[in-house]
């Protein structure tokens, strides 16, 4: 894991070079910063100290040291954890489609699998958006009280919904073997009452571009369009928000993209 560690730049995952560098690439704190893993689990895992990390550690490591798909997988091997089934939900961010985040730093971008967990996003989307309650945006909305700052219409509200759980269908039908999925659903099912209702009815929702309306509690309201991207052979979902040009939402996104979701003195 050094070595892969080693051949990564700050400026390659976006961070300051951080003064004089005694070896090449990141540091591990860097490199726990991009993973959320502790440094002191990284030295453990890199004296082999660590036996025992969960996949989740392991796709979170993959993700921040821009693998591709045969590292990834030796990584997996290293680590003593069978590779992620062909059947189940990926995780898996490319480096290339992560250089095309990178590229996205002035627009809100998300990314998230198949079953709507969050695989990244990055720093102006959690400004735009606060940390959320929940990584899975189907059980946030349905089961966590919808999100804090999207205003939707009663219109607005339904398509969204049975988009998500049309979604959520294709999913478990291309998915059958995916334990947290399955899991997901049970409990979905269990916990609301709409999207059981939904869900018994078998209606397939399609994802289309939508304007929001967000409020902002730093910079005020934002309208702006919404597009899901699939990435092919992955079923990932990018989701990107932009502002009409010229218009007041571009200025605040522009503003807060420098404020952050700090308040204003």
């Amino acid at each position: 894991m050094r070595t892969w560690r080693e051949r990564i730049t700050p400026a390659e995952v976006g961070l300051p070079p951080g003064g004089r560098r005694r070896a090449p690439g990141l540091r591990r704190e860097e490199l726990g910063l991009l993973a959320g893993i502790s440094v002191d689990y990284i030295v453990r895992l890199e004296q082999g100290r660590a036996t025992a990390p969960s996949a989740q550690v392991v796709e979170a490591l993959a993700r921040a040291l821009r693998l591709d798909s045969c590292s990834r997988d030796l990584l997996f091997r290293l680590a003593g954890l069978a590779l992620p089934s062909p059947g189940t939900v990926s995780a898996h961010l490319t480096p290339g489609v992560q250089r095309l985040l990178d590229r996205m730093s002035g627009t809100p971008v998300s990314v998230h699998d198949a079953a709507w967990n969050l695989v990244t996003a990055n720093d102006l989307y959690r400004a735009l958006f606060g940390d959320p309650s929940d990584r899975n945006v189907i059980r946030q909305y349905f089961v966590g009280g919808g999100f804090e700052r999207v205003r939707h219409t009663p219109e607005q509200a339904a398509s969204f919904e049975s988009a998500m759980v049309g979604d959520l269908l294709t999913a478990s039908a291309r998915y059958p073997a995916d334990r947290g999925l399955r899991e997901l659903i049970t409990d979905l099912r269990a916990e609301s009452s709409r999207f059981a209702e939904l869900w018994d009815s078998g209606r397939a929702g399609v994802h289309e571009s939508s304007c929001k309306t967000i409020e902002h509690p730093v910079v005020g309201s934002l309208y702006l369009d919404c597009d899901v991207l699939s990435v092919p052979c992955s079923d990932l979902r990018i989701v990107a928000y932009t502002a009409q040009p010229g218009s007041a939402s571009e200025s605040r996104l522009a503003l807060l993209a420098v404020v952050g979701d700090q308040a204003l003195i």
